[in-house]
Protein backbone atom coordinates (compact mmCIF):
# COMPACT_ATOMS: atom_id res chain seq x y z
CA UNK A 1 0.00 0.00 0.00
CA UNK A 2 1.16 3.17 -0.86
CA UNK A 3 0.10 6.39 1.91
CA UNK A 4 0.63 10.37 0.75
CA UNK A 5 0.91 12.06 3.81
CA UNK A 6 0.53 16.22 3.85
CA UNK A 7 1.01 17.39 7.57
CA UNK A 8 0.81 21.52 8.14
CA UNK A 9 1.44 22.97 10.74
CA UNK A 10 1.23 27.01 11.55
CA UNK A 11 2.32 29.15 14.81
CA UNK A 12 0.52 32.78 14.34
CA UNK A 13 1.81 35.32 17.24
CA UNK A 14 0.51 38.14 18.78
CA UNK A 15 3.33 40.57 17.93
CA UNK A 16 6.58 40.07 15.68
CA UNK A 17 9.15 38.01 16.69
CA UNK A 18 13.09 38.28 15.86
CA UNK A 19 14.09 34.96 15.39
CA UNK A 20 12.97 31.08 15.91
CA UNK A 21 14.52 27.75 15.97
CA UNK A 22 12.41 25.28 15.76
CA UNK A 23 13.37 20.95 14.69
CA UNK A 24 11.09 18.37 13.79
CA UNK A 25 10.21 14.97 13.42
CA UNK A 26 8.25 14.77 10.31
CA UNK A 27 10.39 12.04 8.13
CA UNK A 28 8.53 8.63 7.98
CA UNK A 29 11.12 6.17 9.25
CA UNK A 30 12.09 3.52 6.67
CA UNK A 31 12.04 0.09 8.32
CA UNK A 32 10.24 -3.19 9.56
CA UNK A 33 7.33 -3.01 6.83
CA UNK A 34 7.53 0.34 5.73
CA UNK A 35 9.74 2.68 3.07
CA UNK A 36 9.77 6.87 2.64
CA UNK A 37 9.78 7.21 -1.01
CA UNK A 38 10.02 11.05 -1.07
CA UNK A 39 9.74 13.71 1.63
CA UNK A 40 9.87 17.50 1.43
CA UNK A 41 9.60 20.01 3.54
CA UNK A 42 8.57 23.95 2.97
CA UNK A 43 8.99 26.41 5.45
CA UNK A 44 7.74 30.10 5.17
CA UNK A 45 9.44 32.56 5.69
CA UNK A 46 12.37 30.60 3.77
CA UNK A 47 15.13 29.25 5.30
CA UNK A 48 18.04 26.95 4.77
CA UNK A 49 16.94 23.40 6.79
CA UNK A 50 19.53 20.84 7.62
CA UNK A 51 19.03 17.49 8.91
CA UNK A 52 20.22 14.94 11.12
CA UNK A 53 19.85 11.43 12.83
CA UNK A 54 19.46 10.91 16.32
CA UNK A 55 20.56 7.64 18.57
CA UNK A 56 17.24 5.85 17.70
CA UNK A 57 17.35 6.92 13.56
CA UNK A 58 14.91 9.18 13.80
CA UNK A 59 15.08 11.56 11.42
CA UNK A 60 15.49 15.49 12.63
CA UNK A 61 14.78 18.07 10.50
CA UNK A 62 16.47 22.03 12.06
CA UNK A 63 16.27 25.35 10.91
CA UNK A 64 16.75 28.99 12.02
CA UNK A 65 14.59 32.12 10.60
CA UNK A 66 16.73 34.75 12.01
CA UNK A 67 14.06 37.95 10.65
CA UNK A 68 11.54 39.70 12.21
CA UNK A 69 7.97 37.33 11.80
CA UNK A 70 4.16 37.39 12.65
CA UNK A 71 3.78 33.81 12.02
CA UNK A 72 5.78 30.66 11.05
CA UNK A 73 4.31 27.94 8.94
CA UNK A 74 5.67 24.41 8.19
CA UNK A 75 4.29 21.89 5.38
CA UNK A 76 5.62 18.18 5.42
CA UNK A 77 4.59 15.94 2.49
CA UNK A 78 5.55 12.43 2.04
CA UNK A 79 4.90 9.14 -0.53
CA UNK A 80 5.30 6.43 2.05
CA UNK A 81 5.17 2.45 1.05
CA UNK A 82 3.84 -0.22 3.88
CA UNK A 83 4.15 -3.38 3.44
CA UNK A 84 1.50 -6.13 4.48
CA UNK A 85 1.95 -6.37 8.30
CA UNK A 86 2.80 -10.24 10.07
CA UNK A 87 0.17 -11.60 12.04
CA UNK A 88 0.11 -11.53 15.61
CA UNK A 89 -0.65 -14.62 17.51
CA UNK A 90 -2.80 -14.46 20.95
CA UNK A 91 -0.39 -15.52 22.98
CA UNK A 92 3.09 -17.59 23.14
CA UNK A 93 5.02 -20.53 24.45
CA UNK A 94 4.53 -21.05 28.18
CA UNK A 95 8.22 -20.24 28.80
CA UNK A 96 7.91 -16.99 26.88
CA UNK A 97 8.84 -15.19 30.52
CA UNK A 98 11.79 -16.15 30.97
CA UNK A 99 12.82 -16.34 27.47
CA UNK A 100 11.76 -12.47 27.68
CA UNK A 101 14.05 -11.76 30.52
CA UNK A 102 17.13 -13.63 29.08
CA UNK A 103 16.57 -11.08 26.06
CA UNK A 104 16.82 -8.12 28.67
CA UNK A 105 19.97 -9.76 30.33
CA UNK A 106 21.91 -9.62 26.90
CA UNK A 107 20.40 -6.47 25.29
CA UNK A 108 20.62 -2.64 25.94
CA UNK A 109 16.91 -2.05 26.45
CA UNK A 110 17.38 -0.01 30.19
CA UNK A 111 16.07 3.17 28.43
CA UNK A 112 12.57 1.38 27.60
CA UNK A 113 12.59 -0.04 30.93
CA UNK A 114 13.53 3.08 33.33
CA UNK A 115 10.59 6.09 34.20
CA UNK A 116 10.95 8.25 31.89
CA UNK A 117 9.42 12.31 32.01
CA UNK A 118 5.65 11.61 30.92
CA UNK A 119 5.89 7.49 31.95
CA UNK A 120 6.68 7.37 35.21
CA UNK A 121 5.09 5.82 38.29
CA UNK A 122 2.70 7.62 40.57
CA UNK A 123 -0.12 6.22 43.30
CA UNK A 124 -2.94 6.56 40.63
CA UNK A 125 -1.40 4.71 38.10
CA UNK A 126 -0.23 1.85 40.93
CA UNK A 127 -4.32 1.67 41.88
CA UNK A 128 -5.24 1.22 38.24
CA UNK A 129 -2.94 -1.57 38.31
CA UNK A 130 -3.94 -3.27 41.03
CA UNK A 131 -7.98 -2.71 39.38
CA UNK A 132 -6.95 -3.81 35.67
CA UNK A 133 -4.73 -6.78 37.44
CA UNK A 134 -1.62 -5.97 35.77
CA UNK A 135 1.14 -8.06 36.29
CA UNK A 136 3.26 -11.04 35.23
CA UNK A 137 0.58 -14.21 34.30
CA UNK A 138 0.06 -16.68 31.42
CA UNK A 139 2.73 -15.40 28.91
CA UNK A 140 3.91 -11.90 27.83
CA UNK A 141 1.90 -11.53 24.37
CA UNK A 142 -1.36 -12.29 26.39
CA UNK A 143 -1.10 -9.66 28.97
CA UNK A 144 -0.88 -6.90 26.20
CA UNK A 145 -3.30 -8.18 24.30
CA UNK A 146 -5.46 -7.65 27.42
CA UNK A 147 -4.00 -4.65 28.74
CA UNK A 148 -4.38 -2.74 25.36
CA UNK A 149 -8.16 -3.70 25.11
CA UNK A 150 -8.57 -2.44 29.22
CA UNK A 151 -7.10 0.53 28.41
CA UNK A 152 -9.11 1.11 25.50
CA UNK A 153 -12.56 0.25 27.89
CA UNK A 154 -11.37 2.03 30.71
CA UNK A 155 -10.79 5.64 29.33
CA UNK A 156 -12.88 7.48 27.13
CA UNK A 157 -10.92 9.68 23.96
CA UNK A 158 -11.88 13.56 24.28
CA UNK A 159 -10.00 15.58 22.11
CA UNK A 160 -8.53 18.43 24.15
CA UNK A 161 -9.45 17.25 27.16
CA UNK A 162 -5.13 17.43 28.23
CA UNK A 163 -2.47 19.08 26.71
CA UNK A 164 0.60 18.28 25.42
CA UNK A 165 2.59 18.52 28.29
CA UNK A 166 -0.15 17.14 30.85
CA UNK A 167 0.65 14.73 33.31
CA UNK A 168 -1.08 11.12 33.42
CA UNK A 169 -2.64 11.75 36.53
CA UNK A 170 -4.93 14.02 35.25
CA UNK A 171 -5.97 11.53 32.15
CA UNK A 172 -6.10 8.97 35.63
CA UNK A 173 -8.55 11.02 37.40
CA UNK A 174 -11.14 12.36 34.37
CA UNK A 175 -10.88 8.64 32.45
CA UNK A 176 -10.36 10.39 29.46
CA UNK A 177 -8.10 11.33 27.10
CA UNK A 178 -6.39 11.53 23.94
CA UNK A 179 -4.20 9.52 21.89
CA UNK A 180 -0.97 10.38 24.00
CA UNK A 181 -1.97 9.60 27.32
CA UNK A 182 -3.09 6.11 26.55
CA UNK A 183 0.03 5.33 25.30
CA UNK A 184 2.08 7.25 28.47
CA UNK A 185 -0.57 5.26 30.46
CA UNK A 186 0.27 1.75 28.43
CA UNK A 187 4.10 2.18 28.35
CA UNK A 188 4.48 3.15 32.42
CA UNK A 189 2.06 0.03 33.18
CA UNK A 190 4.22 -2.20 31.01
CA UNK A 191 7.77 -1.10 32.24
CA UNK A 192 6.63 -0.82 35.84
CA UNK A 193 4.42 -3.74 36.58
CA UNK A 194 5.86 -6.34 33.82
CA UNK A 195 8.99 -5.40 33.46
CA UNK A 196 8.63 -5.47 29.35
CA UNK A 197 10.87 -3.21 27.41
CA UNK A 198 8.27 -0.42 26.03
CA UNK A 199 8.47 2.18 23.97
CA UNK A 200 6.59 5.50 22.50
CA UNK A 201 6.22 5.42 18.58
CA UNK A 202 4.78 8.83 17.47
CA UNK A 203 3.27 9.17 13.79
CA UNK A 204 0.11 9.26 11.56
CA UNK A 205 -2.95 6.24 11.10
CA UNK A 206 -4.96 6.10 7.73
CA UNK A 207 -8.96 6.43 8.81
CA UNK A 208 -10.49 4.08 5.90
CA UNK A 209 -14.29 4.87 5.25
CA UNK A 210 -14.96 1.12 7.28
CA UNK A 211 -12.60 1.81 9.98
CA UNK A 212 -14.19 2.40 13.24
CA UNK A 213 -11.35 4.33 15.04
CA UNK A 214 -11.97 7.11 17.88
CA UNK A 215 -8.45 8.86 17.18
CA UNK A 216 -9.17 12.33 14.99
CA UNK A 217 -8.70 12.04 11.52
CA UNK A 218 -7.04 15.42 10.95
CA UNK A 219 -4.10 15.11 13.59
CA UNK A 220 -0.93 12.89 14.25
CA UNK A 221 -1.13 9.76 16.06
CA UNK A 222 0.81 7.34 19.12
CA UNK A 223 0.79 4.21 20.16
CA UNK A 224 3.25 1.92 21.60
CA UNK A 225 5.73 -0.97 20.88
CA UNK A 226 6.41 -3.83 23.20
CA UNK A 227 9.73 -6.06 23.19
CA UNK A 228 8.07 -9.85 23.13
CA UNK A 229 10.00 -12.69 22.40
CA UNK A 230 9.84 -14.31 19.03
CA UNK A 231 8.17 -10.92 17.76
CA UNK A 232 10.48 -7.91 18.03
CA UNK A 233 8.82 -4.84 18.60
CA UNK A 234 5.56 -5.36 18.57
CA UNK A 235 2.88 -2.58 18.02
CA UNK A 236 -0.48 -2.00 20.29
CA UNK A 237 -2.59 1.19 19.57
CA UNK A 238 -4.93 1.26 22.63
CA UNK A 239 -6.42 4.13 21.51
CA UNK A 240 -8.12 2.25 18.95
CA UNK A 241 -7.53 -1.19 20.68
CA UNK A 242 -5.53 -2.34 17.61
CA UNK A 243 -2.20 -4.20 16.70
CA UNK A 244 -0.31 -1.90 14.80
CA UNK A 245 -0.46 -2.83 11.08
CA UNK A 246 -0.85 -1.21 7.74
CA UNK A 247 -2.63 1.57 8.53
CA UNK A 248 -0.12 2.75 11.17
CA UNK A 249 2.76 5.14 9.80
CA UNK A 250 5.85 5.36 12.37
CA UNK A 251 7.38 8.58 12.29
CA UNK A 252 9.61 8.33 15.10
CA UNK A 253 10.32 6.77 18.35
CA UNK A 254 11.41 7.18 21.90
CA UNK A 255 11.01 6.77 25.30
CA UNK A 256 7.81 8.91 25.58
CA UNK A 257 6.45 12.32 23.86
CA UNK A 258 9.15 14.80 25.14
CA UNK A 259 11.73 12.43 23.29
CA UNK A 260 9.71 12.88 19.50
CA UNK A 261 7.74 15.79 19.40
CA UNK A 262 6.43 16.96 15.42
CA UNK A 263 7.65 19.92 16.40
CA UNK A 264 10.03 21.43 19.52
CA UNK A 265 11.97 25.13 19.09
CA UNK A 266 11.98 28.69 20.32
CA UNK A 267 11.24 32.03 19.17
CA UNK A 268 12.87 35.67 20.66
CA UNK A 269 10.79 37.94 21.32
CA UNK A 270 7.52 39.10 23.91
CA UNK A 271 4.35 37.43 21.87
CA UNK A 272 1.91 34.84 22.41
CA UNK A 273 2.16 32.04 19.81
CA UNK A 274 -1.37 30.06 18.40
CA UNK A 275 -0.96 26.84 17.42
CA UNK A 276 -3.06 25.48 14.16
CA UNK A 277 -2.48 21.66 12.96
CA UNK A 278 -3.60 19.52 9.95
CA UNK A 279 -3.07 16.42 8.97
CA UNK A 280 -3.73 14.19 5.43
CA UNK A 281 -3.80 10.75 4.78
CA UNK A 282 -4.84 9.35 1.92
CA UNK A 283 -3.69 6.16 -0.48
CA UNK A 284 -2.34 6.82 -3.35
CA UNK A 285 -1.27 4.60 -6.58
CA UNK A 286 2.08 4.53 -6.62
CA UNK A 287 5.22 6.05 -6.75
CA UNK A 288 4.81 9.18 -8.97
CA UNK A 289 7.18 9.07 -12.69
CA UNK A 290 9.74 11.58 -12.43
CA UNK A 291 8.10 14.98 -14.10
CA UNK A 292 4.84 13.82 -12.39
CA UNK A 293 4.14 15.36 -9.07
CA UNK A 294 1.51 13.46 -6.50
CA UNK A 295 -2.15 15.78 -6.92
CA UNK A 296 -2.74 17.83 -4.55
CA UNK A 297 -6.36 17.64 -3.16
CA UNK A 298 -8.55 21.07 -3.94
CA UNK A 299 -9.25 21.81 -0.25
CA UNK A 300 -5.64 21.11 1.13
CA UNK A 301 -4.03 23.77 -1.38
CA UNK A 302 -6.88 26.41 -0.54
CA UNK A 303 -5.60 25.29 3.39
CA UNK A 304 -2.13 25.97 3.01
CA UNK A 305 -2.85 28.99 0.84
CA UNK A 306 -4.95 30.63 4.08
CA UNK A 307 -1.89 29.35 6.48
CA UNK A 308 0.80 30.54 3.97
CA UNK A 309 -0.61 34.26 3.52
CA UNK A 310 0.55 37.15 5.73
CA UNK A 311 -1.34 38.27 8.96
CA UNK A 312 -3.35 41.24 8.18
CA UNK A 313 -1.96 44.18 9.39
CA UNK A 314 -3.90 47.12 10.89
CA UNK A 315 -4.38 50.25 8.92
CA UNK A 316 -2.04 53.29 9.58
CA UNK A 317 -3.34 55.73 12.05
CA UNK A 318 -4.78 58.74 10.69
CA UNK A 319 -3.26 62.09 11.83
CA UNK A 320 -5.72 62.72 14.41
CA UNK A 321 -4.58 59.24 16.06
CA UNK A 322 -0.27 60.15 15.56
CA UNK A 323 -1.47 64.07 17.37
CA UNK A 324 -3.25 62.38 20.24
CA UNK A 325 -0.35 59.79 20.73
CA UNK A 326 2.16 62.44 20.82
CA UNK A 327 0.25 64.06 23.10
Amino acid sequence: MYFSIRHLTKFLYSNAVSESMMETRMHPRSDQNQRCLTFHLSVSPRCRVFSYRDHLANQVHHFDIPGQHGQLVIVAESLVEVQPAAQIPAFLAPDAWAELDRMIEQGDYWEMLFPSEFAAPTPALDALAADLGVERRDDPLMVLHQLNEQIYKYFDYVPKSTKVDSPIDLALSTQKGVCQDFAHIMITLVRSKLRIPCRYVSGYLFHGESDHDRSAHSATHAWVEALVPQLGWVGFDPTNWLVAGDRHIRTAIGRDYSDVPPTHGIFRGRAKSELTVAVRVTPSQGTPSLDQELPVPEDWSILVEKATALPEQPPPPTRQQQMAQQQ
